[in-house]
């Protein structure tokens, strides 16, 4: 099992953008940079070199001679931007500071002052509000019920760590993603901070969701239901979920007995959002992804290296 070793704090993640900024952009070299920030060459390097390794710097090629690969798959998959991060050579955990960090950066581009973003949890979106920069004042709507994961934060927990400024309004779900019974689940979603929080997300600016394949070990959803639910969607022709809502290959969506016992945000409140970042990593859900696409209401998708090989081989199998 891999050891998990905490990534860097904010502090330092400051320090390396400070210092990446200074080296990349504004050409100062490592004995400058060392003088001025009171540090030995080696410690400048070695901070720029966790910089890149924890996502804080991500270098982009534009190859002249050929279509970029994020060109490829946005082409391939008919949705406006495809992202991918490169995960080669690190750790789970590094892996999922570069995906967060991404997904961040992405939010805070997009976002606009008074604008209402709605966010789905994910591990990634854990990792990611663990290192978030200061956001303009916005409404952030929790879109589904907590799911609690080892080792992993709630997403009432996100939700509160992105919206720490007096200038956020944070609209939470005080209630687990999936319960016992159809009655329960309509009982909290008629409470007034749960219902108030669903009827928001029929208003969003901006989304952020993940994107699960409906098998093991590709959502976390798959691991805390029974094995009925699992064989239930399975047979309906379930291949991935979006905050435990499910579909098929062909975008479109599978209902259940679950969709009944959860409480989060619907695809038809997406489809009327008017922009959607979704995120994923690794090969096991590429037909998932594929399938969000399909649904056609993902504008931006940010997926990893390993991701974004299995979807070209998906999709593109003669290339």
């Amino acid at each position: 099992m891999e050891r998990h070793v905490p990534g860097p704090d904010r502090d330092q993640r400051i320090l390396m953008a400070d210092l990446a900024r200074a080296y990349y952009v504004d050409d100062r070299s490592k004995v400058d940079l060392a003088a001025g920030f009171g540090l030995s060459r080696f410690q400048v390097a070695k901070l720029l070199r966790s910089a890149r390794d924890h996502g804080v710097v991500s270098i982009q090629i534009n190859d002249p001679r050929r279509p970029s690969r994020d060109d490829d798959l946005a082409r391939l998959l008919d949705i406006e931007r495809v992202q991918v991060v490169d995960v080669t050579g690190t750790t789970g955990q590094q892996a999922g500071e570069r995906i967060g960090n991404a997904v961040m950066a992405a939010l805070t581009h997009t976002l606009r002052p008074r604008t209402t973003v709605g966010i789905s949890w994910s591990r990634t979106m854990d990792l990611a509000a663990r290192s978030m920069p200061d956001l303009p004042p916005c409404t952030i709507v929790q879109l589904a019920g907590a799911l609690q994961v080892v080792g992993s934060g709630t997403l009432p927990q996100v939700i509160g760590t992105l919206g720490s400024s007096p200038e956020i309004t944070t609209l939470p779900i005080h209630a687990p993603l999936v319960v016992d019974k159809p009655s329960t689940a309509r009982d909290l979603m008629r409470q007034p901070e749960i219902a108030e929080a669903l009827e928001r997300a029929d208003h969003l600016d901006l989304a952020v969701v993940a994107v699960g394949g409906w098998r093991q070990g590709e959502s976390s959803v798959w691991e805390k239901v029974g094995a009925a639910d699992r064989a239930e969607a399975a047979a309906a022709g379930a291949v991935g979920e979006i905050s435990g809502r499910l579909f098929d290959a062909a975008g479109r969506v599978v209902s259940t007995s679950l969709d009944d016992r959860l409480i989060g945000v619907r695809f038809d409140q997406l489809a009327r959002t008017p922009q959607v970042i979704a995120v994923a990593h690794g090969p096991g859900r590429a037909e998932a992804v594929v399938a969000s696409a399909h649904a056609g209401f993902v504008t931006h998708l940010i997926v990893d290296t390993t991701l974004a090989e299995a979807l070209i081989e998906l999709l593109e199998p003669d290339s």
